[in-house]
């Protein structure tokens, strides 16, 4: 509709430059006018607007005026109720996608919320989106959400206000990631989100590192620099190359070239009786290995014992190819 509609005030503006020329080469040449008096009396003519004829007219030109006259009027006409159309049109799509977006962030339920859509805020919405976790950007630069809307959610605006983190669904959300590159306004954002969400988990950007106590210390359960995790990777490559290709390999981009997955104990229990690793043999009936269980009070271990035995609130972490963690997953329709 919007498209049809340029079309037709491209068409109008077209229409209304023809009728200016036909009137300035018609008084220039039909009256032997100067062309600035073609212009004046042109421009007179087809705004209507009264004023005295440079020259008296014979009645050729005053043929020519009355053609003229008429002409502009209904071009004029249908410019002016092509653009308004369009203004009116414009508008109402806008409101109508708003509607359309809020109906949609208020469907939803533990989601992500993430601040700012810069580089790290565009990685984790393409994480995100590889994951097919339901999330919410906001973010303040109109430009950028109208370049992205069609395949994000956004809301516009700043995430360090009540209103617009409430309008994101900060109440109902599972997690928040602030990935907003000043410090101070990360700061902000996680004091206000933590008081709107008490179960909110929090993950937010820091650039320095005086700023990541001060990050915990206003409710952020993880703080992540950039920056820092960079120069790390970096120095990695060089002292020990091949190690960090090969952890490079193990990809979590999406379901198609996943090598890691996270499985809450929860799942297995409810379809088998497992009370050890060895009872779950994922390895012999998916092809994948379990690399590290979780406990529930977030203790990590490392290439666990197969009789480690498994509490209902814990994790394993399980590595394999693309084709054994998606049979994982049919088998105990995970995800």
């Amino acid at each position: 509709m919007i498209r049809l509609l340029r079309s037709k005030i491209v068409w109008a503006l077209s229409l209304m430059v023809l009728v200016l020329l036909i009137g300035v080469i018609g008084y220039r040449f039909l009256s032997n006018y100067s062309w600035i008096e073609a212009i004046y009396m042109t421009i007179i003519t087809v705004t209507t607007v009264g004023f005295a004829e440079v020259k008296p007219l014979d009645a050729n030109a005053k043929i020519f005026t009355v053609f003229l006259i008429v002409t502009s009027v209904f071009i004029f006409g249908f410019a002016i109720s092509v653009i308004t159309e369009y203004l009116l049109g414009r508008n109402s799509l806008q409101i109508l996608k708003r509607k359309k977006v809020k109906k949609r962030i208020d469907s939803l339920s533990n989601h992500v919320v993430v601040c700012g859509f810069g580089r790290n805020g565009m990685q984790a919405a393409d994480r995100l989106t590889a994951y097919k976790k339901p999330f919410v950007v906001i973010e303040r630069d109109k430009e950028v959400i109208e370049r992205h809307e069609e395949e994000i959610l956004f809301v516009e605006g700043d995430a360090n206000e009540d209103e617009v983190l409430l309008e994101a669904g900060i109440e109902r959300a599972q997690y928040l990631i602030t990935a907003v590159p000043d410090d101070a306004e990360n700061l902000f954002i996680v004091l206000t989100a933590r008081q709107l969400n008490k179960n909110l988990f929090i993950i937010s950007r820091a650039s320095q590192v005086t700023s990541q106590k001060k990050l915990q210390f206003a409710g952020a359960d993880k703080v992540i620099m950039p920056d820092k995790i960079g120069g790390d990777h970096m120095a990695s490559l060089v002292v020990m190359p091949d190690l960090i290709t090969f952890m490079d390999k193990l990809s979590v981009e999406g379901e198609h070239t996943t090598n890691l997955e996270e499985v809450e104990i929860e799942d297995f229990t409810n379809q088998m009786d497992c009370s050890s690793l060895r009872d779950l043999d994922l390895r012999k009936k998916t092809g994948c290995t379990i690399i590290g269980y979780i406990e529930p009070d977030g203790n990590y271990i490392i290439n666990p014992e197969a009789d480690l035995q498994l509490q209902p609130k814990g994790k394993v972490i399980v590595l394999g190819r693309p084709e054994q963690i998606r049979k994982l997953n049919q088998m105990f329709q995970i995800g």
